[in-house]
């Protein structure tokens, strides 16, 4: 029986808060859910949000999919990146990261047919990101530590108020700071908030165009 905890989860269709509940409450939950809520779950919680439909968040979340895309394409990384991409991990953790990336040897891993990406038959993204405009202290806490235990190489932070990238490298379910990304060889974080920057100022076509020359430079 779903506890009232979770009952006022359900009703208000988004909590923004993790809370206390088991696995198959939690499943009950996000299936009752709005169309567009997101579901977090680790280590006996959950947290339900509703995805940031607003300008700013919409926007970075735009320009930080194409920048990884775009850097990959420069460079001649594999990639295979993914949207809101829900990965699971039954009875255990779930994620469902703004934007996520396989990169290298893992980009053709995952089936194109796959829905949700169970972690007990393929590995978790080599590089999750969240776009963080509302809920920096929760993607710097609990959401960072649902990556670690998961198994992410790589997790990014976009702090959109701030301007600025919070790149953490993942590695024995721990994680440190960092200003060049390990997963994507050579990309200094630095330029990204450069690009976010600028983002304040113009359109993503002149973003682009900038990032292409820092990118092709020799």
């Amino acid at each position: 029986m779903v506890n009232s905890a979770l009952q006022s989860t359900t009703s208000f269709l988004a909590s923004d808060r993790w809370i206390q509940a088991g696995w198959n409450d939690y499943l009950q939950a996000i299936e009752q859910s709005a169309p567009k809520a997101k579901g977090y779950y680790h280590n006996g919680r959950m947290r339900i949000e509703m995805s940031p439909v607003g300008n700013p968040h919409s926007r970075d979340h735009a320009i930080i999919i194409h920048a990884v895309t775009l850097y990959a394409g420069i460079k001649g990384i594999d990639l295979d990146g993914h949207d809101n991409c829900t990965y699971r991990k039954t009875g255990y953790a779930e994620a469902q990261p703004d934007a996520s990336f396989y990169i290298g040897e893992p980009a053709n891993v995952i089936p194109w047919d796959t829905t949700i990406i169970d972690l007990d038959c393929y590995p978790a993204p080599t590089l999750a990101i969240e776009v963080a405009y509302s809920s920096l202290a929760d993607d710097k806490g609990e959401k960072r530590l649902l990556y670690e235990a998961i198994g992410v190489s790589e997790y990014w932070i976009i702090d959109v108020e701030n301007v600025q990238v919070l790149a953490f490298a993942v590695e024995n379910q721990g994680s440190r700071r960092i200003r060049q990304s390990q997963v994507l060889a050579g990309l200094d974080i630095a330029v990204l908030e450069d690009a976010f920057r600028q983002s304040r100022q113009t359109n993503h076509g002149q973003v682009s165009a900038w990032l292409l020359r820092q990118w092709q430079q020799p």
